[in-house]
């Protein structure tokens, strides 16, 4: 089987999905690795560190030519019409917000996993790009919060006087939450945290946050562990007990999402303008629409004295690591799906069954069949 590493090409996307350490183990298993010159550039990785790797460096055409490509991002009308009819691809293709590129991939004939749909179970915990990819948005979100607000983020005791510690609001405590939490701790702000699922208190204060708590008359916790969408009344409520606490806080960082929805409003025009003057909003629901109301996706922007972080691809700003973790991610997963040197399917396997939308020409995932509107 030949595996093919394309450049990406979605402007400001510095990641690759295999660096030489996961081309390497492939070549060694026998697996022939064709990776596009320029391809690991943003990360780190010259065509030469592929080659030492027992990779081929080659062009665009050869890459896409492959048995199985592997990509970061989904791919574009243009890079679906360079895979070979019956081809396998994997990436993060967001099936249930584009319909057209699973259409495109099924008319193709295309084997496409998505790695965004890896269901969340123990045994796939090491293909989860999810996971990897948001522990880095999570992180990232605090330093650059911490580089835009004009105060300290730790408590100081100078000869001058104490300076007391910055206010941090996080809401959502998924991965990305966690990590922000924690990032926030170490550098010695004060944390608040919220979310629709109670049963991630326990982990918001084993990082030294403190859990917000609501009544809101409904279980916040969808399939797979993943939120899901409130009732009306329960997102009034949810707005509510927000409300209230991010008036006073220095840095809110939102990080809440819904499979297949637009990102929930949890931070209105009227909570911002009530936020004091400096303070600092990153929003890691903007590829979504956001979680701010003022949320401008893909820019920051100051709205209200408020500056407004929209960045759209966190990882991307911290791309060797964010590299190095997709490609283990990757490289998991096809070794779940290759064997002896050719594609294997287990159309049993709740792992294939959940990553795998098209197949033969078909849609076959359940969940994407239902947002394009398929019986």
């Amino acid at each position: 089987m030949k595996v093919g590493v394309p450049r990406e090409t979605v402007p400001g996307e510095r990641r690759v999905a295999l660096v030489p350490e996961a081309v390497g183990k492939l070549t060694k298993a026998g697996t022939e690795v064709v990776v596009e010159s320029g391809a690991g550039l943003g990360s780190g990785h010259d065509d030469e560190s592929y080659r030492k790797a027992g990779a081929t460096v080659a062009d665009r055409n050869a890459a896409f030519g492959a048995d199985l490509v592997v990509k970061v991002q989904k791919p574009s009308a243009e890079e679906i019409a360079l895979l070979r009819d019956g081809a396998a691809i994997v990436a993060t293709l967001q099936p249930l917000t584009n319909a057209e590129t699973v259409r495109a991939l099924a008319a193709k004939r295309a084997t496409a996993f998505s790695m965004d749909m890896i269901p969340r179970v123990t045994r796939a915990q090491p293909m989860d790009s999810l996971s990897s990819q948001s522990n880095i948005a999570g992180y990232k979100a605090v330093l650059v919060a911490a580089n835009s607000l004009p105060k300290f983020f730790p408590m100081l005791t100078t000869a001058a006087g104490t300076v007391t510690p910055a206010r941090v609001l996080v809401l959502g405590a998924g991965v990305a939450g966690l990590q922000a939490i924690a990032t926030a701790r170490r550098l010695g702000a004060v944390v608040e945290a919220f979310d629709t699922r109670p049963v991630v208190k326990e982990q918001v204060q084993s990082l030294g946050g403190k859990f917000l708590e609501i009544d809101l008359g409904e279980q916040g916790e969808g399939t797979g562990g993943y939120a899901k969408e409130l009732s009306e009344e329960a997102h009034r409520k949810e707005q509510e007990l927000v409300a209230k606490h991010v008036k006073d806080a220095d840095v809110v960082i939102t990080t809440a999402l819904v499979p297949g929805r637009r990102a929930p409003i949890l931070v209105t025009a009227d909570m911002i303008k009530s936020m004091k003057p400096g303070s600092v909003i990153v929003d890691l629901a903007a590829e979504m629409g956001g979680n701010a109301e003022l949320t401008a996706p893909g820019q920051t922007v100051v709205r209200e004295g408020v500056t407004i972080h929209g960045e759209v691809n966190w990882p991307s700003t911290v791309s060797v690591h964010a590299s190095q973790l997709y490609a283990r991610n990757v490289g998991s997963l096809l070794g779940l799906l290759v064997k002896d040197g050719a594609l294997a399917l287990d159309m049993n396997d709740e792992i294939v069954k959940g990553a795998l939308i098209t197949h033969e020409g078909n849609v076959v995932h359940d969940a994407t069949k239902k947002a394009m509107g398929q019986a």
